[in-house]
């Protein structure tokens, strides 16, 4: 950590299985794609799920030179601090700004996932209502995701090691659940894979027909494959991390992608009737065909095991968010900083940072109960603002490639990862299907922003504004504020070596870490 200029706060206690963990609960295919299924499939038919091999490619490219970036800054809000090392100090701080706000409306919105399953897994779940009256899915919801958000700040202000714990259980509950249910689903096939190859009437009147509806379909699978970065975010508190970090990225978004992908296959194909209009609704889904087709309780122990991933998912969004706003707090880049920055001394974790990210999470919550459709909205834009961050980090890394300032000359360590000779390739598709992602998920289209009523211009452009809003709003609030008053704070500075004879040498290297600018 002196090498970065800060000392060792947090507890480092995590292996690698918990590292990998981390990746893969906040990717969770058993939560986003369980999630996202009926929306997917409501646009395009079974043939969008061609959508999850084009995604896991564009995101690898991504991961890839996440991985090198790993490989040699192993930091806590990664995104954030590998974009310091890579551009000027309003791009890397926009990258941290994104990521954070994206974190916090994203840990809302997998909270939220809980009301797709609990309710179908027992009616008694549907606190509120009896789910016919209007406002019945909507506020209980709400009830159940206040409740999660409020266990995770609880479990990840009590420590790392209880979170990882927890994760890392979870994640093992998820993977052999994943396993099992394909060779459930996959037994059960009753068609064969030319569905995926007939395009069943979606995009017909459509302006640029199925490839248009399909674009949009293609958000299922987009708003699913990212957060691998996590693994490294945790890397403070990650045992050898420059080689761990780096594993935990590649594996984590392979893994998902792998079963994911083979969950995705076996239900379109084990489906008793596609064309059951269920199979495409909010109550349905994925999870409907689950229970459709192995019943009983086979069918409710998987259901069972969506909710774990839904709950270690959340950690996981959570740990985060909670890095994020460490980093740029020790940084004194965020206002409170000294407050956010604080690291419990038993516990050895941000425990104001994990209540204030959980306060905060709740209050997009509350948008939901009587307008959906801006809840929607915001939570289409943070995972614009995801990918926005991503490029924030991988075209100044192509900059630094073209200008031959990457990978780093031989500074007598050894780094954890490297492309060698495919860095630049990748790093350039990394960045394009970055820019075209971006386009398309900001696309101002009623299917996203605007799906129900009140039906209103301002509403299907409300991704546009919104982020813009963030990023003028953001770098306003940097250039005119945050800047000035930029440095590590005294008590995350790296103590510097000092002579015995200068005793007062160490405190005034301390002190002079608050100076703007410094890099202590």
């Amino acid at each position: 950590m002196d090498e970065f200029g800060y000392t060792q706060t947090l507890d480092r206690s995590i292996g690698k299985f918990a590292s990998f963990a981390a990746g893969v609960s906040y990717i969770s295919i058993l939560t986003g794609v369980f999630q996202l299924f009926y929306f997917g499939f409501s646009m395009a038919g079974p043939a969008y799920a061609w959508s999850w091999p084009i995604v896991f490619v564009g995101q690898l490219m991504v991961a890839l030179c996440f991985a090198e970036l790993a490989g040699r800054y192993p930091v806590a809000g990664s995104v954030y601090n590998w974009a310091k090392r890579l551009s000027s100090g309003t791009s890397s701080w926009l990258a941290g700004w994104l990521l954070m706000l994206s974190s916090i409306m994203a840990l809302a919105s997998v909270a939220l996932a809980l009301q797709l399953t609990l309710p179908q897994l027992w009616s008694g779940f549907q606190l509120v209502g009896d789910g016919t009256g209007p406002y019945d899915f909507a506020m209980n919801g709400v009830v159940l995701a206040t409740i999660m958000i409020t266990i995770s700040t609880l479990i990840n202000a009590f420590g790392v090691k209880l979170m990882t714990r927890i994760n890392s259980i979870g994640v093992f509950v998820e993977l052999s659940a994943a396993v099992l249910l394909i060779l459930a689903l996959g037994w059960h096939v009753v068609r064969g894979p030319e569905v995926f190859f007939n395009t069943a009437g979606f995009g017909e009147g459509h302006d640029l027909g199925f490839f248009g509806v399909f674009l949009i379909g293609a958000m299922a699978s987009g708003y699913v494959m990212y957060g691998f970065d996590t693994a490294s975010s945790l890397g403070e508190e990650t045992k050898d991390p420059k080689r761990t970090a780096p594993k935990a990225i590649l594996r984590a978004v392979t893994a998902s992608f792998v079963l994911g992908g083979l969950i995705l296959l076996f239900g379109i194909l084990a489906a008793p009737d596609l064309a059951d209009p269920q199979v495409g609704a909010a109550d349905g889904g994925l999870q409907y065909i689950v229970l459709s087709v192995l019943g009983g309780p086979f069918g409710k122990a998987f259901l069972a095991c969506i909710v774990v991933a839904v709950v270690v998912c959340t950690l996981a969004v959570h740990a985060a968010a909670i890095r994020m706003m460490f980093a740029m707090a020790r940084d004194n880049n965020l206002p409170f900083s000294r407050q956010l920055s604080k690291v419990d001394p038993v516990r050895r974790t941000p425990k104001v940072a994990a209540i204030v990210i959980g306060v905060m999470a709740v209050i997009p919550l509350l948008v939901n109960v009587m307008q959906p459709a801006i809840f929607t909205i915001l939570s289409s834009i943070s995972i614009v603002l995801i990918y926005l961050s991503y490029l924030l980090v991988t075209v100044p890394l192509l900059r630094k490639r073209f200008l031959k300032q990457w990978p780093l000359a031989a500074d007598g360590s050894e780094p954890g990862f490297s492309m060698g000779k495919w860095g630049l390739p990748v790093n350039i598709l990394a960045v394009l299907w970055g820019g075209a992602m971006t386009v398309n998920l900001v696309w101002p289209r009623p299917e996203i922003y605007n799906s129900v009523p009140p039906f209103e211009w301002y509403l299907q452009w409300g991704g546009v504004i919104f982020v813009a809003a963030v990023i003028i709003g953001g770098a306003l609030l940097y250039r005119l504020k945050i800047r000035h008053q930029t440095g590590v704070l005294a008590e995350h500075a790296a103590a510097v070596a000092a002579h015995p004879s200068s005793g007062g040498a160490q405190h005034e290297a301390a002190e002079d870490a608050l100076v703007p600018g410094s890099e202590a």
